[in-house]
């Protein structure tokens, strides 16, 4: 994913002049062909990155389109102060593409989980945020942040995830995506839990639960409009995240849910990584299990949230 998402800057800077990469102290050969045929318009930095989001801003605000990628701990905590004020003030128009969101880099332990970013960049004025599925769904998205008016914040996973989106529907930054239908409950997913999700719902019509799927690439601003049409039927909701669960897509979701005055009650979880630091290293395969956002506790979930048999073994 994260390859993809470069290439296509460097695509997207051979058809418009106004894109500027900067990079924070990548690894030798990142956007090797961009550095050779746009030199102009390529920057290495070092490890200063509140300075790359000052100078994002400064090019921003002199026409330029620039895209900053680093890891999205140094994005969101180190650089907050820089995008509040740099960015989201001034609606720069600065795409920042946070490596490791989750706990990609569980090898490197805390320091380096983005656990939070969401959350931090969520309650910033004028940011939108999106964390896509998998690499082609990152292809049909990076062409629409051009012209997308404010900064950007493009949530990366780990890579190699396998696809799972539908490659006929056209990637709108103010959209969800319904994925499966359901009458019985609704699992909203972002980022790359949308193969937990759908494996979850395939699961539960399997003890005759149907679940439907919404993917919502786009966290900020979050599609109320698609969400509610597939919420109001079914009585219950769970949202599904790579992301503590306090202030991301479940904590959205649970705001629209408590201000939605429906006319029959919702039953209604979040699924994520807990409100804590991960104490252990290790992959990130083996943290998302260790802190239950996997398939099979989603269906846990939303048998007990439905009240029915479990699902046969």
């Amino acid at each position: 994913m994260r390859k993809t998402c470069l290439d296509m800057v460097y695509e997207l800077a051979k058809r418009d002049e106004r894109i500027v990469f900067i990079g924070s102290d990548l690894g030798v050969g990142t956007l090797k062909q961009f550095k050779a045929e746009m030199p102009e318009r390529f920057l290495m930095e070092g490890v200063s990155e509140a300075n790359v989001v000052g100078m994002a801003a400064g090019m921003a605000l002199e026409g330029k389109i620039v895209y900053v990628n680093t890891i999205a701990t140094f994005l969101t905590r180190r650089c907050f102060e820089q995008v509040a004020l740099d960015l989201c003030l001034h609606k720069a128009n600065v795409r920042l593409i946070g490596n490791g969101g989750g706990v990609v880099y569980a090898p490197l332990g805390p320091t380096h989980e983005a656990i939070e970013d969401v959350a931090i960049f969520r309650a910033l004025p004028r940011m939108t945020i999106i964390a896509v599925a998998d690499a082609e769904e990152m292809k049909r998205m990076m062409p629409k942040t051009v012209d997308h008016a404010g900064p950007i914040y493009i949530r990366l996973g780990k890579g190699g995830d396998p696809v799972v989106t539908n490659s006929n529907l056209p990637f709108e930054i103010n959209k969800a995506f319904p994925m499966r239908e359901g009458a019985d409950a609704l699992i909203v997913s972002t980022g790359i839990m949308l193969k937990a999700a759908l494996d979850a719902a395939t699961a539960l019509a399997g003890a005759g639960i149907e679940a439907a799927v919404l993917h919502a690439p786009v966290i900020k601003p979050f599609d109320q409009e698609t969400f509610l049409e597939l919420a109001r039927p079914v009585p219950v909701v769970v949202s599904v995240e790579e992301h503590s669960i306090i202030g991301g897509l479940g904590s959205a979701i649970a705001e629209i849910l408590a201000e939605s005055d429906f006319d029959s009650p919702k039953r209604f979880r979040r699924v994520g990584l807990p409100d804590a630091f991960p104490d252990q290293y290790g992959s990130q395969a083996s943290l998302l299990k260790r802190y239950d956002v996997t398939a099979e506790h989603l269906v846990s979930v939303v048998q007990t949230l439905a009240k029915t048999k479990a699902v046969p073994a």
